[in-house]
């Protein structure tokens, strides 16, 4: 509350969910064809700071973390949470979807709340509860790699976001295969 009483407008934020286990999946097995290595794994820092640049410096920033093994990866932990990301980390029994049952979660819960979504997944598992975010008028992207997501984002026309062209996550260049714009070809990224 302000000195007269009113309660104060809540600032406008920015939710980043992140399914650490989509993204390394899709970049190590589709994407390098090996389990990334350090050089090659996104700075995470620079997606809270692209964040930033859709519209509200208040980021909320969640990485989700299958810990259900009793091997959470400490030193990456207190990486994200360095970066500036809060990590999330959850456990489950048999085969449960444990991080995509917690983003499911965190976006129902997002609803009732003011701000945008930019979510980390390339999976199709997130699509009602995106579209109930939609549907609530709130503003909701997605971040990947575009030739790698679901279809069904586009079909709804949520904006998808490049992890390495757009925010410019990575430090070394991608072998991907993707689409290219004539205005953006450069034929010296074949030929070495």
């Amino acid at each position: 509350m302000d000195a007269t009483g009113q309660t104060a407008a809540m600032a406008h934020r920015t939710y980043v969910l992140i399914d650490g286990e989509n993204l390394d999946t899709t970049l190590g097995v589709s994407i390098l064809r090996h389990a990334p290595k350090s050089g090659e794994r996104p700075r995470w820092e620079r997606v809270i700071e692209f964040a930033r640049t859709l519209g509200s410096d208040d980021v909320v920033a969640l990485f989700f973390i299958n810990s259900t093994s009793g091997n959470t990866p400490w030193p990456f932990v207190a990486a994200i949470q360095n970066a500036g990301f809060r990590a999330v980390l959850l456990s489950g029994t048999g085969n449960e979807k444990v991080v995509d049952v917690g983003i499911q979660r965190t976006l129902e819960a997002l609803t009732k709340r003011d701000g945008d979504v930019l979510l980390g997944s390339h999976d199709r598992d997130f699509l009602p509860q995106v579209e109930q975010l939609l549907d609530s008028g709130h503003g909701v992207a997605m971040l990947g790699f575009p030739e790698m997501m679901s279809g069904v984002y586009a079909e709804l026309g949520v904006q998808i976001h490049d992890l390495e062209y757009d925010v410019k996550a990575f430090n070394v260049r991608l072998p991907r295969i993707r689409v290219i714009p004539l205005a953006e070809f450069d034929p010296e990224d074949f030929l070495d």
